[in-house]
Parts: structure tokens; C-alpha cells; sequence
């Protein structure tokens, strides 16, 4: 997944942060492991940013270390945390509210 400068719904509720941006790529590929530097691409973020707060997501356990390929060690979001499963949720909830009025909306156009 490549960083898309468009603002978002998810970021207009929760502002346009370092850390929300992270959050929000990390909830869309959920399902997949990503190295340090592919979440920073992807959350259209330079990767000094990520390191200062890189801590505080292992800290608070909203990421957990899956696997190591070669040097590179891959992440993914703790899907098992109580806090992350809220953030799920209500991620989703957001995407599909955001996408039912654009459906919505469309009609009305056409």
C-alpha cells in the first residue's frame, strides 16, 4: 500500500498526525506484516518521525514483532488488543459510513 496525500475521513475525525497516519495504514493492511520502512512510506511519513514513536506503539502493545526476513524485522497491528479491536471497529465503521454516503451521494448526482 503507497501513501495517497488525500485526506481521509478517518484523518478528518482524528486530525492529520505522524501517529494517526501510522494508525490508519496499519488498520487498512491489518491482515499483513510490514517492515519499518514500509510503514513509513506508507503513512507518507519520514522514518526519524516513526522511530520517535516507534517505542510507544511497542510500549502500549498496539504492534507486535511477527517475524524477521533477513535484517529487515516485520510488524503488524496486535489484533489481539483490547484497544486495537475498538480501533478496528470503529475504523471500519468509519470506512463504510464514508463509503455508503459517497454511494448515496452518487445516486443523487446521477
Amino acid at each position: 500500500m503507497k501513501f495517497q496525500d488525500e485526506t481521509t475521513l478517518f484523518r478528518e475525525i482524528f486530525g492529520d498526525t505522524p501517529k494517526i497516519r501510522v494508525l490508519e495504514y496499519l488498520l487498512e493492511g491489518r491482515e499483513l506484516d510490514h517492515s519499518i520502512g514500509d510503514i513509513a512510506e506508507g503513512a507518507g511519513i519520514n522514518r526519524v518521525t516513526l522511530f520517535r514513536m516507534w517505542n510507544n506503539l511497542e510500549k502500549s502493545k498496539i504492534i507486535v514483532h511477527t517475524r524477521d526476513i533477513g535484517n529487515a524485522k516485520l510488524y503488524k497491528l496486535n489484533i489481539s488488543n483490547y484497544y486495537v479491536i475498538i480501533l478496528i471497529e470503529l475504523f471500519d465503521k468509519i470506512i463504510n459510513t464514508d463509503f455508503k454516503k459517497e454511494k448515496i451521494e452518487k445516486k443523487i448526482i446521477a
